[in-house]
């Protein structure tokens, strides 16, 4: 892993460019894709355990509980959901054990790494004939307008370089009446739970890293985009501004992490 990460807010920017954040280092827009894929392709064997052990195994409630928000169809109606940065298939694969037989998933991921820890997991789970795994950038995916029922993000929307273009995109390949969810890492809403949270994240996921992978560099990433990550009322602000309505959001665990929804109508 070349990837350097700093932890100082006040890096000089690249003169004369465009600049957008990489954790606490700023860096040129056109940069950022690049370090965020090294970063995945670096941890995506590891990806999942990795969320078990940072989360102590709450990622796997808070998933549920969007699976819940969504509540894909049971019965024979055809539904086609999209998962966006979800390569390794396990918001796809939840879905699908919740959802009827008409149900198809497409799993959206700019990084080929993940996408291929998820086709053999779905292969491995015999879900390979109702999901397809396609790269692509969540800010242009590679699918006409109005193509799905549903659109899920979790834990990605804040590795994207342009939060607003994903989530314009999001709105154009969703059919009207259709649902986006998206859950990510948030601001914490409990007094004295920040700085317990905080000495947390900082000491301990990097080095959890270290020990998993042998590299605690990607955690130390994951957990400054957090911090970087606009609190709850203003990611709500940005949905509203893409066009979605009736937008609202459920904070998890204090706030930890939170669970946004919109509609196009």
């Amino acid at each position: 892993m070349s990837t350097t990460l700093h932890t100082a807010e006040n890096d000089a920017a690249p003169e004369g460019e465009a600049t957008t954040h990489f954790g606490f280092k700023t860096v040129a827009e056109d940069e950022k894709a690049k370090l965020v894929h090294d970063v995945f392709e670096h941890v995506a064997s590891r990806y999942d355990l990795m969320n078990d052990l940072m989360s102590g195994g709450l990622h796997r409630a808070w998933k549920q509980s969007m699976i819940d928000w969504l509540n894909p169809p049971r019965g024979e109606r055809a539904f086609a959901h999209i998962d966006v940065a979800g390569g390794t298939g396990d918001i796809a694969f939840r879905i699908l054990d919740r959802a009827g037989p008409n149900t198809h998933v497409t799993v959206c991921d700019i990084n080929r790494h993940m996408l291929g820890v998820g086709q053999d997991r779905a292969e491995a789970q015999e879900h390979s004939g109702r999901v397809e795994f396609v790269c692509g950038d969540a800010e242009r995916l590679p699918f006409p307008d109005r193509s799905f029922d549903a659109y899920t993000i979790a834990f990605g929307i804040r590795n994207v370089t342009h939060i607003e273009k994903a989530l314009a995109d999001a709105y154009r390949v969703l059919k009207p009446g259709g649902h986006f969810l998206c859950l990510e890492f948030s601001q914490v809403a409990v007094p004295g739970l920040d700085a317990i949270y905080d000495a947390y994240s900082f000491r301990a996921i990097p080095q959890m890293g270290k020990w998993v992978t042998g590299d605690g560099e990607p955690y130390q990433y994951l957990v400054e985009s957090i911090r970087r990550f606009p609190p709850q009322e203003k990611f709500k602000s940005m949905i509203e501004a893409a066009g979605f309505a009736r937008v609202q959001y459920r904070n998890l665990t204090g706030g930890v992490a939170a669970i946004h929804s919109g509609w196009r109508l």
